[in-house]
């Protein structure tokens, strides 16, 4: 799940880690929310061109959906979850069965505006704790997805798992219904750091769902980490990156910890205080994890993520180009029509929410209406997350080439210091003396400039104060 600091859209996101957001720029945008992560496996996932205005009326190919059951609460969590208790649940647990029950009716009774209905092209199961659920279970929620809208051959299906969570019986019954991408929630290597999480499984668990996840032939995994954790020092942060290398996941999410009221943490602590670092410690602990990634091969795809080549988070993509896409589930949010819409965090408003669904007293499908300058904020935001960058002729075909210019202007001073790189369309990074020679006429820069990114990792680490730049630009 992912959260944004900067503007509400983010916060209501369902992409990946289940863990924090982020106090710093690089972090600042969707987890899990409900995690989110927001798409890889061999694709062309590589353009993150945002979609143009008219396609956000067109149906989404993508679903979230929220299992919110854990074993315990984290100390860092404010994530909507159900907890279990430290034994793993039975497949007749009442309180999973009667919230899967729930989630499908919600599922079937979701109405579509739209002519044609897709299938969908990825799922991604984020929590929570996903893998407490039964193989059973899931695979009924799947069911339900395939004939409710369809779910293509080889679509991308992600589940975030926890360490001691599952074996290698449970692995291979949810390979065998399709799931083909695994998130692991380690965060940390050091059994210190874990517990003073309040996370359910320490270092043994740690190495032993790895070995599980390797003998059970899963191919595609990621391993989700924290940093900027209380006592953490770069030595233990150094060692836990390590160790992720060694065990090569095709993927790498890296997450700066963002310390939010009413969690346990929000409690016993204060940003940038002791036992907490400093935001230049902070900005150390992201610069390591982009030198040690990328040193051994890994592609920093996007502020959080790191990848293999053509293993980048296909669902996840989803929310960077800004498209729209199904969420269900406790507290989840989704992107339909331009309107994004998030359900009730506590399970007695969402059960009222599906029955109003049922009875037909709820719309979230949106009035078709975009408003435009909500949508360039958007794209820009999400673009800048990227390693490809805003793409300024899509962008100027949407929002005029004014508009172009006057970011370019705002962003000069950054250029020149090279917290913000211009590419042309061959994706050559262009000299600051090249550019200000095509600022200096409106309709040069947008012929001749292709592409704006933030460089790695100092641009993506001033990210907010970009992106906030570019928001008095476009809604001044």
């Amino acid at each position: 799940m992912l959260k944004s600091t900067l503007v509400p859209i983010l916060s209501t996101f369902p992409t990946k880690p289940k863990m924090l957001p982020t106090k710093l720029p690089w972090q600042a945008i969707i987890t899990n929310t409900y995690t989110q992560s927001p798409q890889p496996v061999h694709q062309n996932a590589s353009h993150t061109t945002p979609a143009p205005l008219h396609q956000h009326h067109h149906p989404p190919t993508s679903a979230y959906i929220h299992l919110p059951f854990c074993r315990k609460r984290c100390h860092y969590c404010d994530f909507p979850i159900v907890a279990l208790g430290s034994t793993n649940p039975t497949d007749n647990d009442p309180r999973i069965s009667n919230y899967i029950e729930l989630l499908q009716r919600e599922i079937v009774s979701t109405r579509s505006d739209f002519d044609t209905i897709p299938p969908l092209e990825t799922v991604f199961f984020g929590g929570g704790t996903p893998s407490l659920v039964s193989p059973r279970m899931v695979l009924s929620i799947l069911d339900t997805l395939k004939v409710k809208f369809g779910v293509c051959e080889g679509a991308e299906i992600s589940m975030e798992m926890d360490p001691g969570t599952f074996d290698c019986r449970k692995v291979k019954d949810l390979m065998g219904m399709g799931v083909n991408r695994v998130s692991l929630g380690v965060q940390a290597f050091q059994e210190e750091l874990l517990k003073s999480c309040g996370r359910a499984h320490g270092v043994k668990e740690v190495y032993e769902a790895i070995e599980i996840l390797g003998s059970c032939g899963v191919e595609n995994w990621s391993v989700d980490l924290i940093s900027s954790l209380p006592h953490q020092t770069p030595q233990m942060w150094e060692e836990s990156l390590r160790l992720t290398i060694e065990a090569r996941p095709k993927h790498v999410s890296v997450y700066d910890l963002q310390v939010e009221q009413g969690t346990k943490f929000g409690v016993l602590y204060t940003p940038g205080e002791f036992p907490l670092p400093c935001e230049t410690q902070s900005a150390e602990f992201y610069r390591m994890a982009s030198r040690m990634l990328t040193d051994v091969g890994y592609r920093h795809y996007e502020i959080s993520s790191y990848c293999e080549d053509g293993y980048e988070c296909k669902h996840n993509y989803t929310y960077w180009k800004n498209k729209p896409f199904y969420a269900f589930g406790l507290g989840s949010a989704s992107y339909l029509n331009g309107m994004r819409f998030s359900r009730p965090r506590k399970m007695k408003e969402y059960m009222g929410y599906v029955e109003n669904l049922e009875n037909g007293v709820v719309n979230y499908c949106g009035n078709n209406h975009v408003d435009a300058k909500d949508l360039a904020v958007d794209t820009v935001m999400l673009s800048l997350r990227t390693a490809r960058g805003l793409d300024l002729r899509s962008f100027a075909e949407a929002f005029g080439g004014s508009l172009v210019h006057s970011l370019c202007k705002v962003y000069q001073p950054y250029i020149e210091s090279g917290h913000v790189v211009c590419l042309d369309e061959e994706r050559r990074a262009m000299t600051a003396n090249e550019f200000n020679i095509l600022f200096l006429n409106e309709d040069e820069i947008v012929k001749g400039l292709s592409y704006i990114r933030l460089s790695d990792p100092d641009g993506f680490l001033l990210s907010n104060e970009l992106i906030s730049l570019a928001f008095r630009v476009i809604d001044p």
